[in-house]
Order: structure tokens, then C-alpha cells, then sequence
């Protein structure tokens, strides 16, 4: 619960930044994010086939 907590009030404090950055700012903040969680998910997609499930046990 302590956790939940903590996460919406980070989540506050993050919105309430956006709110007062400037627009062009925010977008390519958001886009940065955007283009990272993107490459995350696409090495995590590919690097699950190797290494990981293919050990001889």
C-alpha cells in the first residue's frame, strides 16, 4: 500500500513538471520516453530466443 502510495505521488510531481514545462518541451520529452521503452521492447522481444531458454538441463 506504502508502495501505491509513493507511486502517485511521484506521479503528481511528474504531471504537475509537465504542467508547467513548455509545450515543445514536453513533446520531445515524451518522444525521448516514447523512442526508449520502444527499443527496450524490441531488445527484450529478440533477446528472449537466445541464451536465456536454451540451456541444456
Amino acid at each position: 500500500m506504502l508502495f501505491l502510495v509513493a507511486a502517485l505521488m511521484l506521479l503528481g510531481v511528474a504531471l504537475g513538471t509537465v504542467a508547467h514545462a513548455p509545450l515543445s518541451f514536453s513533446v520531445v520529452a515524451g518522444a525521448v520516453i516514447a523512442v526508449w521503452l520502444g527499443a527496450f521492447a524490441l531488445r527484450e522481444r529478440h533477446g528472449h530466443g537466445r541464451g536465456r531458454g536454451s540451456s541444456a538441463h
